[in-house]
């Protein structure tokens, strides 16, 4: 099964990706650390919880990655296509608030093509374009002796199967690592 989660993760490049749930947040994160270019993350700027780059030094450098607050969705949305067209950034994180429809989800599945740059979509959940390569969700699992425990599901694939993957952060090896059903 690890090889199988190689075969998906990281996210294939030049292509939008969406994830959703509670550990979508820390996907983006980890996702943006495996650029060799900076990222960009894009929100709402009514939203009252502000990103701290340095809360996500665990997962990606923090000088690597560049916020941006836009006013509205379509705002964020058009960020995210200059963005992923320009190939300046090797991610680019956009945080949605509403559905986006098909129009503008092919758009920025262009967009990252033509830029060669990988896009990931926080979504809510049933919120998804049906333009997206991939959609993920992800939440935590409580755990007494590892709180960095994960279910990763693996819920929309556009070139093959679903499936889903409990995994684990190694912040020192600075990647994820899919747990074994004999080691639970």
């Amino acid at each position: 099964m690890p090889n199988q989660f190689a075969q998906h993760f990281p996210l294939m490049p030049n292509r939008a990706h969406e994830v959703t749930g509670a550990g979508a947040i820390t996907f983006a994160a980890i996702t943006c650390g495996l650029g060799a270019k900076p990222a960009m993350w894009i929100h709402e700027d009514w939203q009252h919880e502000a990103l701290n780059p340095v809360a996500l030094a665990e997962f990606c450098d923090p000088k690597n990655l560049l916020i941006a607050r836009a006013s509205k969705q379509i705002d964020v949305l058009a960020v995210a296509e200059e963005s992923l067209r320009s190939g300046a950034v090797s991610t680019v994180v956009a945080e949605l608030t509403q559905p986006i429809n098909l129009t503008a989800g092919r758009r920025l599945q262009l967009a990252a093509e033509a830029g060669k740059s990988t896009g990931v979509f926080i979504i809510s959940d049933g919120a998804g374009s049906n333009a997206t390569q991939t959609r993920w969700h992800c939440a935590p699992i409580f755990d007494e002796t590892d709180s960095t425990l994960m279910m990763w599901k693996l819920i929309k694939n556009k070139a093959g199967t679903l499936t889903n993957w409990k995994v684990r952060w190694d912040e020192q090896a600075r990647r994820v690592i899919v747990v074994s059903t004999a080691g639970e």
